[in-house]
């Protein structure tokens, strides 16, 4: 394999295990009494500041010109306060697991804008990859036999997850600033993300995010840690893989969560799951070997 392929693979995986591991961190966040906005502020503020320090320590030159702060709000909406403020409050009402699966539906969304802005046409394989992809998914949902009792208007809602990544991916390949900084750009998207999740806490909440996410210190680090490194390696990959491959770590992170929900949360799947997850790996594959055109 082409050696900036590799890079592709591993960066996918590598950012899709880190984002699995945070359906299971929002779970034990939700038990501990903390609200959707106040852990997704930890989530981009954490991350923010994590990555402002290695900014500061590399000596980088942090753009605040118009277009940059254009990027960073409308990146940061997309990206991260609408998606995560829909995944944490989905969690308690769907579970960690299916609304984990909602992300493998990104990709065939990401595609479908990609298509309609010119951006990229997949070969057959990138195609093939991506039916895979949504076929394991659909193999996953079906083996859950049921929603768990879940509320049919978030079954609905939880759409808006992927189609708000989808649209996120595209734009921040669409607006990516000259010159622009994989660093300087996740951590100014992450830092007005997080500022707006401060205001959302307030009217959701009405008390301080930090009030509540001192309740939980150890899990809350822990979040910010595996955010800091997801980002860094998120900005990454938009650039090594394209806006179509990145959208591909909603099903490695699907898959990280079924595992980790298995062996450290007491959660059973039939084996018809584990089968939807195996069809994913293989549409992973598919897709790092496309050779389509941009």
């Amino acid at each position: 394999m082409p050696p900036n392929r590799t890079t592709a693979l591993s960066l996918l995986v590598s950012t899709g295990f880190l984002i699995g591991l945070s359906f299971p961190l929002g779970k034990l966040a939700h038990g501990a009494g903390i609200s959707p906005p106040a852990w997704s502020f930890a989530i981009s503020g954490g991350g923010a500041l994590v990555i402002f320090g290695i900014i500061l320590a590399r000596k980088m030159r942090i753009a605040w010109d118009a277009r940059h702060l254009r990027y960073y709000l409308i990146a940061g909406l997309l990206s991260y306060v609408l998606p995560n403020l829909l995944i944490y409050a989905a969690i308690p009402r769907l579970g960690a697991g299916l609304t984990a699966i909602y992300l493998t539906l990104s990709p065939i969304m990401t595609l479908t804008i990609s298509i309609l802005m010119g951006i990229k046409k997949p070969g057959l394989l990138g195609f093939a990859g991506i039916a895979l992809g949504c076929l394991g998914a659909l193999t996953i949902i079906l083996s859950k036999g049921e929603v768990g009792g879940g509320d049919l208007v978030w079954l609905i809602a939880a759409l808006f997850i992927p189609l708000s990544l989808a649209s996120g991916n595209v734009y921040r390949t669409l607006d990516w600033p000259a010159n622009g900084k994989p660093l300087v750009l996740a951590m100014g998207s992450n830092a007005a993300a997080a500022l707006c999740l401060f205001v959302a806490t307030l009217f959701w909440d009405g008390a301080m995010p930090f009030a509540m996410l001192g309740e939980a210190p150890i899990l809350t680090l822990g979040q910010i840690a595996v955010s800091a490194v997801m980002f860094a390696l998120f900005f990454r990959l938009q650039i090594v893989g394209g806006p179509v491959y990145l959208s591909q770590i909603g099903y490695v992170a699907a898959a990280t969560s079924l595992v980790i929900g298995t062996l450290f949360l007491g959660e059973r799947y039939a084996l018809l799951t584990w089968g939807g997850g195996l069809i994913i790996v293989a549409g992973v594959v598919a897709t790092t070997l496309d050779r389509g055109r941009k």
